[in-house]
C-alpha cells in the first residue's frame, strides 16, 4: 500500500517578482473594461474593471500583494482620509501604492494594485466588513483599526458583530503589527486577539457605541480618559503614541507637525499614519514631510467654486462622523450649508439624525439641502438652530451667501453626507 505524498505548499514569490500569467491577463482585461466604462462616460471604470479582472482570476487580489509589503486601513469614519496620510508618509522613503480613490472592496483595491511596481508597499482602504476577507488573501503584516460605530444599519451589521469579525479575523490571520484606536472598547477588544499592538490615545470623545462591554455585555465606564468595563477585565490599554494639541508623541519623542489638512481630527489621523510609518522603518523626518504634504483627500476639505461661488467641502456620513465634522464647520457667525440624502450608499434610514448633536450650531444659519432636507429641518427646529430649505445647492449658495453674516469671498461650508458629497465633487471635477 502506497502512502499519500502530500501536496506541495504554494510558493511564495520573492519581492519584485511578476504576477503570474492568469493575473497579468487578468489585470489587462480589467484595464479594458475601465476604459470602456470611461469612453462611455460611465463613470472611473475602477469597480467594474476590478469585478472584470477578478472573473479571470478570482485569485487576483492573493497574487498582486504576494511578496510585497501590505498594510490594511479600516474604520467607519476616516479611513480614506487616513490611508492617503500613510501612503504620504511613505512615499518619500519607497515606492507606494493605495487605493485613493476610495473604493476599498475587493474589486476596487484590485484595480488600484493591477498597475502597480511589483516592489510597491500597498496602503489598502478596506470596508470594514472586508477586513477578514482581505486579510486572509495578502496576509497583511500591518493593520491599522481606527474606530467603530453606527452607520447604514439597514444594509450593514451592527458594530458588535463587526469587532466579533476583526477579532476572529486578527486571530486567525494574525499581522506582525496592529496599530489601533486605544479610546474605543470595540477596536481594543477586537485587536487585543493580534500578537502585537501599538495603541494610539485618540481623546475620542463620541462614546454612543460603546457603552456596552463587547466581551461580557456587562457596563463600560468612562472617566477621564480612561475607561474599563465595570463586570470584566476589559479596560483602556496604556497608548504608546498620543497627541499633544498640534503635535504627536511617539516613542518619547514629541513631533511637531504643520498639518495642511484642518482640525483636531485630523492631528489624530496623522498619529496613526506616523505609527504605521515608524513601525515600517521610515525615519520620522521624512514620514513628517509626507504629512504635511497633504491638503485634501478626494475631495474632502477642497477649497474650489460651485456654482460661480467660492466653497469647502466636507463630508460626515454618520453620527461619529457629524460629531466630528461640526467641529470643523466656519467659525460663527458664518453660515453653513448641510445636505443629506438618503440613497443605497448612505443608508435608506434617515433616522440617525437624531443622534447627532446640532444644538451646537446654534450660533449659526445652517441652509439644510438634499432630498432629506426636510427630515433635516424638522431636526434643525427642535434643536433651535435657525435655518431655512433650498432645493438645489446653487438654491441653499446663493441664501446662505446672502445672508448679512456671511464674509464677502469667504468660502462657505458644505457639509454633506456621501452621495450629496460625490455629487458636488463631481460637479467642480472630481471623480470617484
Amino acid at each position: 500500500m502506497t502512502s499519500a505524498r502530500p501536496s506541495p505548499a504554494p510558493s511564495t514569490p520573492s519581492p519584485g517578482a511578476p504576477p503570474p500569467l492568469r493575473a497579468r491577463l487578468a489585470v489587462t482585461v480589467g484595464r479594458s473594461v475601465a476604459t470602456v466604462s470611461r469612453a462611455l462616460h460611465l463613470g472611473s471604470g475602477s469597480v467594474i474593471g476590478g469585478r472584470a479582472a477578478l472573473v479571470v482570476d478570482p485569485r487576483l487580489l492573493r497574487d498582486l500583494t504576494a511578496g510585497r509589503d501590505v498594510v490594511i486601513v479600516s474604520a467607519t469614519n476616516g479611513k480614506t482620509t487616513t490611508t492617503r496620510l500613510i501612503a504620504a508618509a511613505l512615499a518619500g522613503d519607497r515606492p507606494v501604492v493605495s487605493n485613493a480613490t476610495g473604493a476599498n472592496m475587493t474589486a476596487g483595491i484590485v484595480a488600484a494594485l493591477g498597475g502597480a511596481a511589483s516592489d510597491a508597499t500597498a496602503v489598502l482602504e478596506v470596508d470594514e466588513r472586508w477586513v477578514a476577507g482581505v486579510l486572509q488573501a495578502t496576509s497583511a503584516g500591518t493593520v491599522v483599526l481606527l474606530n467603530l460605530s453606527r452607520d447604514q444599519l439597514d444594509r450593514t451589521q451592527e458594530v458588535r458583530k463587526l469587532a466579533e469579525a476583526w477579532r476572529t479575523c486578527l486571530s486567525a490571520t494574525p499581522p506582525a503589527t496592529v496599530i489601533a484606536n486605544a479610546d474605543d472598547p470595540l477596536v481594543v477588544w477586537a485587536a487585543q486577539a493580534a500578537p502585537s499592538v501599538i495603541w494610539v490615545a485618540t481623546g475620542q470623545d463620541w462614546r454612543a457605541d460603546a457603552a456596552g462591554c463587547p466581551q461580557c455585555a456587562g457596563r463600560i465606564s468612562f472617566t477621564g480618559a480612561a475607561w474599563r468595563c465595570t463586570d470584566c477585565d476589559l479596560a483602556r490599554p496604556e497608548p504608546s503614541v498620543s497627541v499633544e494639541d498640534a503635535a504627536i508623541a511617539i516613542a518619547d519623542d514629541r513631533v511637531a507637525i504643520a498639518m495642511r489638512l484642518p482640525g483636531r481630527v485630523n492631528i489624530v489621523n496623522a498619529a496613526f499614519a506616523l505609527a504605521t510609518a515608524t513601525s515600517l522603518g521610515v525615519p520620522t523626518p521624512i514620514a513628517v514631510t509626507g504629512l504635511e504634504s497633504v491638503e485634501e483627500v478626494a475631495g474632502r476639505y477642497r477649497v474650489t467654486s460651485l456654482a460661480g461661488r467660492p466653497v469647502r467641502l466636507l463630508l460626515a456620513k454618520n453620527p461619529a462622523g457629524w460629531h466630528e465634522a461640526i467641529e470643523l464647520l466656519a467659525d460663527p457667525p458664518a453660515p453653513v450649508v448641510v445636505a443629506i440624502n438618503a440613497r443605497i450608499a448612505d443608508g435608506h434610514d434617515p433616522s440617525w439624525l437624531w443622534d447627532v448633536d446640532f444644538e451646537r450650531l446654534r450660533s449659526r444659519f445652517v441652509v439644510a439641502t438634499g432630498e432629506r432636507r426636510h427630515d433635516l429641518a424638522v431636526r434643525l427646529r427642535y434643536a433651535d438652530v435657525e435655518h431655512a430649505t433650498a432645493d438645489t445647492i446653487d438654491e441653499a449658495l446663493r441664501v446662505a451667501m446672502g445672508r448679512p453674516e456671511h464674509t464677502a469671498g469667504r468660502p462657505v461650508d458644505i457639509a454633506a453626507n456621501y452621495t450629496a458629497f460625490q455629487e458636488y465633487f463631481e460637479r467642480v471635477g472630481g471623480s470617484r
